[in-house]
């Protein structure tokens, strides 16, 4: 089987594996605000459960990349697995014996296990040559469409599964996920695990792979297009609960949004390819940025759900685009690292402003909130414009 056969599998296998592992950010998103709030005393601190798993995230992003690097991509990602599986666990006996800070360790180890479920899409790459490299992640993208209609409906299926005690069956539905993926990542042919050689050659230093400007922006683009789509998507349920809406609307609302995220990966990567990696990702944050405006119209249930749509769909543009820009900054031999430190500041960032989000929300309120978005757009949109602009169109001959 040639190189570009086994990409193309492990393209298939990691597509079905982010189906499943990709519904536990829906869960933890949707009811963990909902679920701190009915925990603790204060209000400031209902979102922190959704900031520890972006914290686990953040902080697990190195030790997997590491994990992959030494053991390989297989090994690692079933580690990961049972991650998942001991993340829902925890959550589930925090809920039901009422202890805030058992829920929110579990939601940490859901990050834990998210940061091997986000290299999936560097995965589908890492063999893929030429214009399936950019589709690939595409692709694998699109298995976050299953996992948004699974993580919704998991939610709302199983909130009241056990009687007097609400939140635990969704939560326990999320520890079965990973087992259920287990046999699908069994099927992953990714390459070998590196072994390290005396003089082997290891590429350029982090240091210097951090100052290249290439880099940067696209790691800056990545942080803004994560970070203020979970800054709004963490705010999101309270918001509606304070304006007296039902869960299952929240929930509804949060698929939708998810939907949004992942539908157009079917043709993000063509799009990639039709006009650049710049330009997609510039168009997602002007997204981004409508979204804010739809939510500042009016505070109906349609403002919330069209702005959480609006929000994905540009958070779809604007991610893969960053995530694709990434992909074009390093060698082979440096891919661990390069990886490794992206989704460092990605979702370090992304755990700060998840808090950050309760705490605005509270003080200052949901209009207020979404015209922070505003800021960090423009920030990250001029020199995208301008780097787009010195390109040469890539769809033109």
């Amino acid at each position: 089987m040639n190189d570009q056969l086994i990409a193309r599998r492990n393209i298939a296998v990691l597509t079905a594996a982010q189906a499943l592992g990709g519904a536990s950010p829906p869960i933890v998103m949707s009811l963990g605000g909902l679920v701190g709030q009915q925990l603790t005393t204060d209000p400031a601190l209902a979102t922190f459960p959704v900031s520890l798993f972006g914290l686990g995230l953040a902080l697990g992003t190195v030790p997997a990349a590491l994990v992959m690097r030494r053991f390989g991509r297989r090994t690692g990602y079933l580690l990961g697995a049972g991650f998942g599986v001991a993340s829902g666990a925890v959550a589930a006996f925090g809920i039901f014996s009422a202890v805030f800070w058992i829920f929110c360790f579990g939601t940490f180890i859901a990050g834990l296990y998210g940061s091997y479920v986000q290299s999936y899409r560097f995965a589908a790459a890492d063999a893929a040559e030429g214009a399936l490299k950019a589709k690939a992640i595409s692709w694998v993208m699109v298995g976050g469409l299953v996992a948004a209609v699974i993580g919704s409906q998991l939610v709302i299926g199983t909130r009241d599964a056990i009687p007097g005690v609400p939140y635990v069956g969704s939560f326990l539905g999320q520890a079965a996920l990973p087992l259920m993926a287990v046999p699908i990542l069994l099927l992953l042919r990714a390459p070998p695990a590196e072994s390290p050689r005396p003089g082997r050659r290891s590429g350029r230093s982090l240091i210097r792979i951090l100052s290249m400007p290439r880099f940067i922006l696209a790691v800056a683009a990545g942080v803004t297009s994560y970070g203020l789509m979970s800054f709004v998507m963490t705010a999101a349920p309270l918001a509606m609960i304070d304006k007296g809406y039902t869960v299952d609307s929240i929930a509804l609302g949060i698929q939708w949004h998810l939907l949004a995220m992942f539908a157009p990966s079917f043709f993000t990567g063509r799009l990639m390819t039709r006009f650049g990696k710049e330009r997609v990702t510039a168009v997602g944050l002007a997204l981004i940025a409508v979204s804010a405006i739809i939510a500042l119209s009016g505070s109906e249930v349609v403002h919330f759900w069209l702005s959480l749509m609006v929000l994905g769909l540009g958070w779809n543009f604007s991610f893969i685009g960053a995530t694709a820009m990434v992909t074009d900054c390093y060698a082979p031999e440096e891919r661990a690292k390069a990886q490794g430190a992206n989704d460092f500041f990605v979702f370090g960032a992304t755990a700060g402003v998840s808090f950050l989000a309760g705490v605005v929300l509270n003080s200052e309120g949901w209009h207020f909130l979404n015209w922070l978005v505003f800021p960090p757009v423009a920030l990250i949109l001029v020199p995208l414009v301008w780097r787009s602009a010195r390109k040469p169109n890539p769809g033109q001959s």
